[in-house]
């Protein structure tokens, strides 16, 4: 039996800490479901779960740092786990699955993200202690730790930081039922003509939207703008008034933005990821054989102390072992049947060299780049892209081309399935490294917080395929044929099926996304100009997104992204800015909480009441009433929420 604490003495790796960090990944991973669905984004969960972790925590006499710093751990992982949703929707996109088998989903996501955890257990002394990488997100939720353990302020910060989460996900929640019953909107749009053509204007009321625009902050919420204003106020014209038809403003300018602006925007997408990678692929190779020149200096036969020894290599490599003959099976299970089958053997002893080998590079470059930039600014889904055109010409040399639309759809799914396996290592090495960094700095024991990383997998495997499956039900993803007008975009998702479609003979809008691709160099041109002038810089991949999603999915964030900017210069003239800036991302994750929360509460009640709209009061005739009434009372909810805020930074602690 493990011993749960550490060479200090006190409790670590206990089991109330891993189940308080399943608990709170139901809530966070859920969420992070809905809202990557949704606009293509997600939350790092690591502070919000530490500060809940500290106020549940601390009614218990015995628990320590090292057990909060568990639950975060536990939490983290499961709550990044939920990106394998960039890419598993895919195969309802595509028309592959009708919806998401349990066992397959679990499994998928499971098997890849243990390899993610395992594959970078030897990177760990390499890229986490052996290096001057900066670990941002890594480092703020160590010092949230310290702080909450350390002082009598710390624990009273920490249960301000509980009740902001819990205020901000009530009034977040509440408005979205209010909107369900149509007594306000829940998105204000309008459609004109200009001159021939047609555009639009949209914002969703959504308080999720305006908390993620706070978190990711000012310079890609400026980007996402730029993205907009792009493709609403200039392509979105020109491509209309290049349309003959009498149709609604409306309807011409939503049919040009489905049929050609997201795959523009799609080719910026693209062209940003792979020059995001290549401009940091250099760094990334040198300190890796930095690091690990400077961590075999160290000497073979030094037995690391109790506070800096991992999981056994032995281990690693068991664990490795079995996961792969389980892929092996899964991968049979997925083919078996198909067209495919008859490559079965070739096939699958290639995806799973394919899959091994992409899994260690991927581990080491997602790995770095978590260090060098922080995992939620990471360019993860440009891995995703590289692995599934890598996936789909694997496929072309095993098999050739398709001969028949049965056999190109059974290799576009099967590419898909393969780059899900690898995707989960990419989002689990691209967070566990930031993890390993907080332990490091609070003194943690690496091979139990690894354990706890192989939890925090498990729990989100368990969680996201039922969340997946109901949503999906609920709502549907745009494109998909029944898909009604509140379906989820699942950007990433559509993207990399529009890519795997491509390369393996399927029809894509090859002019537009060429058309983008020359844009995405472009914009790349102008950041990197303003970055040598010092200005502040404009992410070539979140004006990407900027086109390639509806303008009411983006320009909340938008909203957001300035609300949080002056938030953030009012705190730096507080007594206390660290805990004004700490309480404002702790407010704006109970705000995506909340939403989310409630969105796929509200999916269950769809589903289990058949009604598409099982709240609503009144009719389309509220319209005009529900658009004046849900602008003036979304508006009035942010400003009080931020008001409060304000008004507990400034207040003195209680002594």
């Amino acid at each position: 039996m493990l011993n749960p604490s550490n060479e200090h003495g006190l409790p670590e790796l206990t089991l109330r800490a891993i189940l308080l960090g399943g608990l709170i990944t139901l809530a966070f991973t859920a969420a992070n479901v809905y809202l990557g669905l949704k606009v293509g984004l997600t939350f790092a969960t690591s502070i919000p779960a530490a500060v809940i972790s500290m106020a549940v925590l601390r009614m218990f006499k015995s628990s320590s740092i090292f057990e909060n710093n568990i639950v975060q751990t536990v939490a983290s992982a499961a709550g990044t786990l939920a990106a394998i949703i960039f890419v598993l929707p895919g195969l309802v996109i595509v028309g592959w699955w009708q919806g998401f088998p349990y066992w397959m989903t679990m499994a998928v996501t499971g098997l890849g993200g243990i390899l993610g955890v395992m594959f970078s257990v030897p990177l760990r002394r390499a890229l986490v202690v052996n290096t001057d990488l900066p670990y941002p997100e890594g480092r703020a939720a160590a010092e949230v730790l310290l702080v909450g353990d350390q002082s009598r302020e710390g624990g009273e910060e920490s249960r301000e930081g509980l009740v902001a989460i819990t205020v901000n996900a009530i009034a977040s929640a509440a408005f979205f039922a209010l909107s369900q019953t149509r007594l306000v909107v829940d998105e204000a749009a309008v459609y004109f003509r200009v001159g021939a053509g047609a555009t639009g204007a949209s914002a969703s009321l959504s308080m999720a939207l305006v908390g993620v625009g706070h978190l990711v902050g000012i310079s890609v919420g400026m980007a996402m703008l730029v993205g907009i204003v792009i493709g609403w106020c200039i392509l979105v014209p020109l491509l209309t008034d290049m349309t003959v038809t009498t149709d609604s403003a409306r309807h011409v300018a939503l049919a040009v933005f489905r049929t050609d602006i997201r795959f523009f925007g799609a080719g910026v997408i693209g062209v940003a990821a792979l020059w995001t990678f290549s401009r940091i692929l250099g760094p990334i190779i040198g300190g890796l054989r930095g690091a690990l020149a400077a961590s075999g200096a160290r000497g073979r036969d030094q037995m690391p102390s109790l506070a800096e020894r991992d999981l056994s290599i032995k281990i690693v490599g068991a664990v490795v072992a079995v996961v792969l003959c389980l892929i092996a099976i899964l991968l049979w299970q997925f083919i078996a049947g198909t067209t495919l089958s008859v490559h079965a053997p070739v096939l699958i002893a290639v995806t799973l060299v394919f899959v091994l080998v992409a899994g260690v590079v991927i581990a080491s470059i997602t790995g770095y780049m978590a260090g060098l930039i922080g995992a939620s600014n990471s360019p993860v889904s440009g891995v995703g892209i590289l692995a599934v055109v890598a996936a789909a010409l694997m496929l072309t040399v095993v098999i050739g081309r398709a001969t028949d639309p049965a056999q190109s759809n059974a290799m576009v799914a099967y590419a898909l399935f393969a780059t899900s396996i690898v995707f989960g290592i990419a989002t689990i090495s691209n967070d566990n490294l930031q993890d390993l960094k907080t332990g490091q700095l609070v003194g943690a024991t690496p091979w139990r917080q690894q354990v706890a990383l192989v939890f925090g997998v498990i729990f989100g495997a368990l969680i996201i395929p039922p969340v997946l499956g109901l949503l999906n039900t609920a709502y549907g993803f745009a494109g998909t044929p029944g898909s009604g007008p509140n379906a989820l975009a699942a950007p990433q998702a559509a993207l990399i099926s529009a890519l795997a479609q491509g390369v393996l003979g399927g029809s894509l809008n090859l002019r537009m996304i060429e058309y983008g691709a020359l844009l995405g160099a472009v914009v790349i041109a102008i950041d990197g100009m303003l970055g040598r002038a010092g200005r502040m810089r404009l992410p070539p991949l979140a004006i990407g997104l900027g086109i390639y999603l509806p303008m009411g999915a983006t320009l909340p964030v938008v909203i957001g992204a300035l609300t949080g900017y002056f938030y953030d210069r009012w705190a730096d003239r507080t007594a206390r800015p660290a805990f004004a800036k700490r309480l404002g991302v702790l407010m704006a994750t109970g705000m995506i909480v909340g939403e989310s929360l409630f969105g796929v509460l509200y999916a269950g009640i769809v589903v289990s009441s058949g009604n598409s709209a099982p709240f609503a009061l009144v009719g389309d005739g509220f319209a005009t009433p529900a658009l004046i009434g849900g602008a003036v009372i979304f508006s009035a909810l942010i400003g009080l929420l931020y008001r409060r805020t304000m008004a507990v930074v400034s207040k003195p602690f209680s002594g």
